[in-house]
């Protein structure tokens, strides 16, 4: 499940590839499925990309007779980006923001008071980090595919500041790369809340 209504283009495509699964268009808060539909739900990275975090946590557990799972960011590489963002001397992406009574604390105890206030219980959360030693070139990719924030700031940048920009990832490459990656650090907050 996803948080908003998957384009048409990749649901053709999920159909290509596994015409044995079906696909249902659907987004959170509220999905197209009975109560206890599924054995579990399962909400990778989404709940802080919706409107209603904890509105969706809570469709989460009404769709499930059994588990929910869902996982948060609590360092993504934004970081890397703003860096990026600061040396190129252009403002940040602001993007939308959560409401205060809807937004909730990046870390795994703010993740979990908030599901627990969606009325998730027996839940466990732990916090979990890797190193992702990604490509520049992909990462570059990205941005000029206009995914996420960097991605989004790029695109609606004019071409001098497109140069800054791309000025500003190659200084950073130079400095931080090892051995033709980048070292980016992850942490991420892993809830697991078991069947009543």
């Amino acid at each position: 499940m996803t948080a908003c209504e998957p384009e048409p283009s990749m649901r053709a495509a999920s159909h290509r590839r596994h015409p044995e699964i079906g696909v249902v268009a659907g987004g959170l808060p509220e999905l197209p499925f009975a109560d206890a539909s599924f054995d579990v739900a399962a909400a990778n990275f989404v709940l802080n990309h919706v409107a209603s975090p904890r509105s969706s946590a809570a469709e989460l557990r009404r769709v499930s007779r059994g588990a929910v799972v869902a996982t948060t960011w609590t360092l993504s590489p934004s970081w890397l980006w703003a860096e990026i963002t600061q040396r190129s001397g252009i403002p940040p992406f602001a993007g939308e923001r959560l409401p205060a009574d809807e937004d909730f604390e990046r870390t795994a105890d703010g993740f979990e008071r908030m599901l627990r206030q969606a009325g998730l219980q027996r839940l466990a959360v732990s916090e979990v980090e890797w190193v992702w030693p990604a490509r520049p070139e992909a990462l570059w990719r990205s941005v000029e595919g206009g995914v996420a924030g960097a991605g989004a700031l790029y695109a609606g940048l004019d071409e001098r500041g497109r140069q800054r920009f791309r000025a500003a990832f190659e200084a950073v490459v130079d400095e931080r790369s090892v051995g033709g990656v980048l070292l980016l650090e992850h942490r991420a907050a892993v809830a697991v809340s078991a069947a009543l």
